[in-house]
């Protein structure tokens, strides 16, 4: 349909020429508004139809083309020749300027063909903390029996190009300017005019990984490096893009990871946890002392103690009898208790240096043997420090009461993560439990 009434509206344009051409005013009139009333029909009618019609993500691997320095300058080169072909009516040079534009042409249609079969797959660790940098592998594998892919780059989804403006800086003007810093006589306000760049990329994959030949069928790998800057879920996208043949245009196909990529809390070095794990630790011991394989402390000797602890060099050395206490391996028990404030009740740098706190003490603590145990408001786990990092890693403030009103009872020592202010903390639970107060 749409191509019977474009027929129609170029008929009706040749027919409104001759009549202009036999001087009939009225015919012109009549037969160029059909015309393009038809188009315009045509236009409105069939075009969004058709479109809906077309697979979006046809159309966008289409038409996501960027061109390069080097296809500018050839394009200005082909468009001096067209002119210089319309002045002189020289037959060879309307065969190169059609030479040049087909060699476009056949730029974007190779590279259509080059990203139209390729699975990319990225190979990322199972356990991905914030703030670090981790090893990733990008694949890229052809799904073509005969054609090889050439010149394939997997990239950010984000245009790495390094923007730059021009910015007025506030400073100041030393008075005199000879004179050493401190000494000047006076700081007059300035104003200094510098380039800055804008348009950081945002995203996770910064680097670009460079493939020369996809041979048909198979697959390339390459390594990189991946920042997570934050915690939560990720659905990171990445691009593959070519140049090929020629460099005139970069053909871009974007293309998602295959699952959801879970990123830890960032374990934090602050000062905060480097006083918190000594402190922690000593409370630690001297609740769970008892009998094991670790010495404790050397003590005085009791009636009830057995004679078996006595530790005869030290009862030797000093005179009296002296007993060996041991930390009872059974029970190095810690439970971490983290009391997730309602929302609005901690600035969001804050929250995330408490979830931060606490899932560097959960890492810490595990790797020395210590069996935790979590209690939140809607979490509750027991040796399962992936999943306590699991959860952490999507928890956000929530509208609840304080687990601290609901809290059981426990023999194992607890380690509190609040909000709340030290008087409003009940007087029983300090003798059992350490509190990290998060202001």
């Amino acid at each position: 349909m749409a191509a019977i009434g474009l027929m129609f509206a170029f008929t009706a344009a040749i027919f409104s020429t001759a009549a202009r051409d036999s001087g009939n005013l009225i015919g012109t009139v009549v037969l160029a508004s059909v015309a393009l009333l038809l188009a315009v029909a045509v236009g409105l009618g069939s075009v969004p139809y058709l479109v809906r019609r077309v697979e979006a993500r046809r159309v966008r691997d289409a038409l996501d083309f960027e061109v390069t320095r080097a296809g500018v300058l050839y394009a200005l080169v082909v468009m001096l020749i067209g002119i210089a072909a319309l002045n002189t009516g020289n037959n060879l040079l309307y065969i190169i300027v059609a030479t040049m534009l087909a060699a476009i042409i056949v730029s974007g249609l190779a590279s259509a063909v080059c990203l139209g079969s390729l699975e990319l797959e990225v190979k990322i660790p199972d356990h991905i903390f914030a703030g670090t940098e981790v090893p990733a592998t990008v694949c890229v594998r052809s799904l073509r029996r005969w054609i090889p892919a050439l010149s394939i780059s997997a990239i950010p989804i984000e245009k790495k190009i390094k923007r730059t403006r021009w910015q007025w800086d506030a400073t100041t003007f030393p008075v005199p300017p000879w004179r050493p810093v401190g000494q000047q006589w006076l700081q007059l306000p300035d104003r200094k005019l510098r380039r800055v760049a804008v348009g950081n990329p945002s995203g996770v994959f910064h680097e670009s990984a460079y493939f020369p030949l996809i041979p048909p069928g198979a697959g390339m790998e390459a390594s990189v490096k991946l920042n997570f800057r934050r915690r939560g879920c990720y659905q990171e996208r990445f691009s593959l893009s070519t140049r090929f043949p020629f460099a005139f245009l970069v053909k871009t196909r974007r293309a998602a990871l295959s699952r959801e990529v879970l990123v830890y809390p960032e374990l934090t070095n602050s000062q905060e946890a480097i006083e918190l794990l000594p402190v922690l630790t000593g409370q630690f011991e001297a609740h769970m002392r008892g009998i094991g394989s670790d010495l404790y402390r050397i003590r005085e000797y009791f009636p009830e103690d057995p004679a078996r602890q006595v530790d005869w060099k030290a009862t030797a050395k000093s005179g009296s009898l002296k007993v060996r206490e041991f930390a009872r391996e059974d029970e190095r028990r810690l439970r971490i208790v983290f009391d997730n404030p309602t929302l609005g009740a901690i600035q969001s740098p804050a929250y995330e240096r408490m979830v931060s706190l606490t899932a560097s003490l959960v890492w810490k603590l595990a790797q020395e043997g210590v069996l935790l145990s979590f209690v939140s408001q809607d979490c509750e786990s027991f040796g399962d420090t992936f999943g306590i990092l699991r959860y952490l890693a999507t928890v956000a403030p929530k509208s609840a009461p304080s687990v601290l009103e609901t809290l059981s009872a426990s023999t194992d020592y607890s380690v509190v993560f609040t909000v709340h202010k030290r008087g409003t903390i009940p007087a029983g639970a300090w003798a059992s439990s350490y509190f990290v107060f998060i202001e």
